[in-house]
């Protein structure tokens, strides 16, 4: 039985109605081509239940930014969220030197957060978060390579919960992706771009 606990908070497939709802919906989701999504272990220790996925933005062979995004669920609630469910991110991405010497980066990668959200119309309360900009010098035998920049974003946000307590996580989802692509210096997907593809599934055991 302890295993078979264990194989559902891995899964997401245990907990209460409203949180496999709410993953059942992230799993669903279709997303352009070039993000590609999948389940990854998930953190034990910040609410009851918890769901992750991490996600590459990719262009051939090259990898543009990367990503988690994390779905906690506290049943009793938690006075921080202001709700029961709380989406948490990181984000990151390789900058260009004149990007990465753009005194309000933060403010805009912050706006960008916000922005893909608010282009779905979503509802969402009590978001925090920090930006962090990076950069490696090399000297000695990686002297040859040039300066690399990189962005970071952490965050939190509450997502409204709709009918049955249930959150629009599949929108919230898309936003994120929406905020990766952007990160990566792609150009915005159309509203009737057909170019999607379904969440691939993890075969087999999950690492823990």
């Amino acid at each position: 039985m302890k295993d078979t606990e264990e194989a559902d908070r891995r899964s997401g497939t245990g907990g209460p109605p409203a949180f496999r709802a709410a993953v059942d919906a992230l799993r669903s989701t279709r997303l352009r081509p070039q993000v590609e999504v999948e389940p990854t272990p998930a953190p034990q220790r910040l609410a009851p239940h918890a769901y992750a996925l991490e996600a590459v933005v990719v262009d051939g062979d090259q990898e543009l930014a990367d990503g988690r995004l994390v779905l906690l669920h506290d049943p009793a609630g938690h006075d921080a969220w202001q709700g029961t469910f709380r989406l948490v991110t990181l984000v990151r991405a390789e900058l260009e030197p004149e990007m990465a010497a753009d005194p309000l980066l933060p403010e805009v990668c912050w706006s960008w957060l916000t922005g893909a959200l608010q282009a779905r119309g979503l509802g969402y309360g009590e978001p925090s978060g920090t930006i962090t900009r990076a950069s490696s010098h090399y000297f000695g035998g990686l002297a040859e390579r040039p300066p690399a920049s990189q962005i970071e974003i952490r965050a939190s946000w509450t997502p409204r919960e709709g009918l049955g307590g249930v959150p629009d996580t599949a929108s919230h989802l898309a936003s994120w992706c929406d905020l990766l692509a952007q990160v990566a210096g792609l150009p915005p997907a159309g509203p009737g771009d057909a170019s999607v593809v379904t969440l691939p599934q993890r075969r087999g055991p999950q690492p823990q």
